[in-house]
């Protein structure tokens, strides 16, 4: 009879074990330890599931995290900012893309930290002057073997530009840093936009997964005031983000969402950024050994 119960009892924990996401996917991710984190990796890029597709799973998982703007920084030997590289239990606006993109791209936890290396810093080297402190100057288009540009494709017929002049020496002289070495020059950028009067115009446009920068209209020397991301529930489009203004990580439909800028100022529209269509495939993983391949292309 001992045996018997026992055998029974091996079989219930051998069961639970072989599906561990059902242990985790009630959980959110801050909820979660590294090593819940790690299994939920690896059996979920097992399954065939679109880079996007786990954008759209993986952000659900970060509803409700609190905000905080100094969540993270260049890690406790950092020299200015010594805040954690990885932080689930915080976060604000780039942070939680980046972690999220980083998430799914990621089969594992230690693949996840340094894939976000990648995002974070150009070529992964950790340090606050080869950080991509700039959205649209730095982020995007180190990022640009894993994201597309596609404010054009989606706005379409309504799409503007704006150019603004980007200063990193002023940016650093801000942070009370006066050593320039390896500080690149002032460049002016142009970047396209989709004023934000036309965004129910082009809602057809727009996918599950997208990233999105929100443009400042009053600002000559920085573009972004904030980065978002395109998510769908039962078949309706929303906008997730994590914001100061809720002090925490949320969705809005994306409708409500536009009417609540169409009085704000200090916006003039939203910048468009999606994975690249031939990464963007069933069950595909980006190991960070590889990403100079893409980089390099």
């Amino acid at each position: 009879m001992f045996r018997k119960s026992l055998f029974i009892i091996t079989i219930i924990v051998v069961s639970q074990l072989g599906h561990g996401k059902d242990l985790t996917s009630s959980k959110k991710i801050f909820e979660m330890s590294n090593v819940e984190i790690d299994q939920l990796l690896t059996e979920t890029s097992q399954k065939q599931m679109t880079i996007t597709g786990r954008i759209n799973y993986f952000s659900e998982m970060f509803l409700d995290m609190p905000y905080d703007l100094t969540c993270t920084g260049d890690g406790p030997y950092a020299l200015y900012e010594t805040r954690p590289l990885v932080n689930f239990d915080e976060t604000n606006c780039m942070v939680f893309c980046e972690h999220v993109l980083a998430l799914s791209i990621s089969d594992s936890w230690d693949n996840f930290f340094n894939n976000l290396q990648q995002l974070r810093y150009k070529d992964g080297i950790i340090g606050m002057r080869s950080r991509n402190h700039y959205t649209m100057a730095d982020w995007l288009p180190e990022n640009s073997w894993l994201l597309d540009d596609i404010s054009r494709k989606v706005g379409g017929q309504y799409t503007k530009t704006t150019t603004r002049t980007i200063s990193y020496k002023t940016f650093f002289q801000k942070k009370g840093i006066s050593d320039m070495r390896y500080v690149g020059p002032d460049r002016e950028m142009t970047i396209d936009y989709v004023p934000k009067e036309d965004l129910l115009k082009v809602k057809k446009n727009v996918r599950p997964g997208d990233i999105l920068a929100l443009i400042f209209a009053d600002k000559t020397d920085i573009f972004s005031a904030h980065m978002l991301m395109i998510a769908e529930k039962n078949g309706k489009l929303y906008i997730r983000e994590s914001s100061s203004s809720k002090m925490t990580t949320f969705d809005t439909p994306y409708d409500e969402w536009v009417e609540s800028k169409k009085d704000a100022d200090r916006y003039i529209g939203l910048c468009f950024m999606r994975v690249r269509d031939d990464l963007n495939l069933p069950g595909k993983i980006i190991l960070p050994w590889k990403i100079p391949q893409p980089k390099n292309r």
